[in-house]
Parts: structure tokens; C-alpha cells; sequence
């Protein structure tokens, strides 16, 4: 009997939102072998947001921007700083 494969992706439909709390929530699917299981929600805090954010900035930076996004549609956190070269998150 083989191992079930899961996985778990974002609902591509839905945005994330910000509860009355600030919490940020992240709908996601849940899959097993390749069928649907049931819907997840990731909550997040503003400050594991920023981290998030910041750490998928760091890991984004690794890829060429003209193959992903032109280089003036990058957001601002991915555009070169100006400033201490070798400061980078995490």
C-alpha cells in the first residue's frame, strides 16, 4: 500500500482578507491524490505576515525579474535599495 500524496495550495478565487482582529487569512485546498479533501484557512498575524512577506521577497529575489515581471512593474521590495549591500532577511 503506497504513502497518500497530499498537498496543499491556495484557492486561486479567493483574496486574502483581514479580519476584525487584523489576523490575515489565506484560504487554502487540500488534496489527496489528487482529489480534493477540504478546504484549510492559514491565519496569520500582521507581524508573521511581514515576515512572509519579507521572506518571500528574499526567496523572489533569486529569479530573474524580466522572466517573471518587468523590472518596473517589480514591487518595491524587490526593486534595487539603495544602501548597506549584504543586508538581507532573513
Amino acid at each position: 500500500m503506497s504513502t497518500p500524496r497530499m498537498r496543499i495550495s491556495r484557492v486561486p478565487s479567493k483574496p486574502v482578507r483581514r479580519g476584525e482582529d487584523g489576523a490575515l487569512t489565506i484560504d487554502l485546498w487540500l488534496t489527496r491524490d489528487g482529489g480534493f479533501e477540504t478546504d484549510l484557512a492559514l491565519r496569520l498575524t500582521p507581524a508573521e505576515a511581514e515576515a512572509l512577506h519579507a521572506q518571500l521577497c528574499y526567496a523572489l529575489d533569486d529569479a530573474t525579474p524580466s522572466v517573471i515581471t518587468p523590472a518596473s512593474k517589480l514591487p518595491d521590495c524587490r526593486k534595487p535599495a539603495v544602501g548597506s549591500q549584504g543586508v538581507h532577511w532573513p
